[in-house]
């Protein structure tokens, strides 16, 4: 394994990159491969397919259950993390095109204010120029979104939107006039990362990419959602 630990931004949040994280991770690729067709996302604004996995799903559930495992040691020693529960853990596709995005999803989002939440994301295809970025908010100076934060991001997008009109179609990509881009991980086959799920971040989505429903061919990647309790 090759680990890497960034703190990013002025807070110096941290963000956990490992490479050759599982010896078999291709059969994690057969083992989505197994479920597909996946449905569309509906409960979040993840603009593709998602699956999630249940015990009863066998060889996907123990891909799901090495993953955690192989992930907890670092869950707990940069992040404090005396325990962890798993929340979800699913397959995911991303698929929705850039004419189809809603404008949520064109710009940096978090999947909650909560910081004992953490997203684990799995790598499982090699397709050239995507990853994940993270990102600060230029008006509000904003890398980590709080409870209490909220209301203030919610009432400088208002006034972007007078400003700049809407945001262009499209994933955010790289920095623009609302968002300053601060770490881009990009996205290899079995590379690991590890990350507040508070952080403002997005899928890093290249101008060929092919949106393939495929899980063999397209983005596709493990997810874990864990909820962490402190030291």
């Amino acid at each position: 394994m090759d680990i890497q630990v960034h703190e990013i931004g002025v807070e110096k949040n941290r963000v956990v990159v490992i490479d050759d994280f599982l010896p078999d991770a291709t059969r994690a690729v057969e083992a989505a491969a197994g479920l597909s067709p996946f449905p569309p996302e509906t409960g979040t604004a993840y603009p593709g397919l998602r699956r999630v996995v249940t015990p009863a799903e066998i060889a996907a559930d123990a891909y799901m259950v090495a993953l955690l495992e192989q992930a907890a040691p670092f869950i707990g020693g940069v992040f404090d993390a005396d325990a962890f529960d798993l929340l979800e853990a699913s397959f995911s596709l991303v698929t929705r095109r850039r004419e189809d995005l809603a404008v949520a999803q064109r710009v940096p989002h978090f999947d909650s204010p909560d910081p004992g939440l953490l997203a684990v994301l799995h790598y499982l295809n090699d397709i050239p120029g995507t990853g994940t970025c993270f990102y600060r908010h230029r008006a509000t100076g904003i890398e980590r979104v709080t409870a209490d934060l909220i209301p203030q991001l919610h009432a400088a997008a208002v006034q972007e939107l007078a400003q700049f009109g809407q945001p262009n179609p499209g994933f955010i990509g790289d920095s623009d006039e609302r968002y300053e881009k601060i770490l881009h991980v990009d996205g290899r086959f079995n590379r690991l990362l590890i990350y507040q799920g508070a952080l403002l971040h997005s899928g890093f989505i290249p101008e060929d990419f092919t949106f393939s429903e495929d899980p063999r061919t397209g983005r596709l990647t493990g997810n874990l959602f864990v909820q962490v309790s402190g030291r």
